[in-house]
């Protein structure tokens, strides 16, 4: 049951992400929860330790979920910086 819930809060949060970063009209549900699940997974090993906010595995929580939505923008630029899409 945890599983279905992290995959739920992790399509929203790679949709919010994909919208923040504009990417919305490249990808789709799939995308927008490995986006998701990804971000959560940098957001785990970089940025939460620097705020002392938890994980999203701790609890699902508003700061869990910014911490979140803030890896997965993260990660969205880091991929628009190496695809080049970023530029014009």
């Amino acid at each position: 049951m945890n599983l279905i819930i992290y995959l739920i809060a992790g399509a929203i949060v790679g949709y919010v992400a994909s919208r923040i970063m504009r990417t919305n009209s490249q990808q789709g549900l799939l995308l927008d929860i490995v986006v998701g699940v990804l971000g959560a997974f940098l957001a785990g090993y970089f940025i939460s330790p620097l705020l002392g906010v938890g994980t999203i595995n701790d609890a699902i929580t508003i700061p869990t979920l910014l911490v979140t939505l803030l890896g997965s923008v993260v990660l969205l630029a880091i991929v628009k910086l190496f695809t080049g899409r970023g530029r014009r």
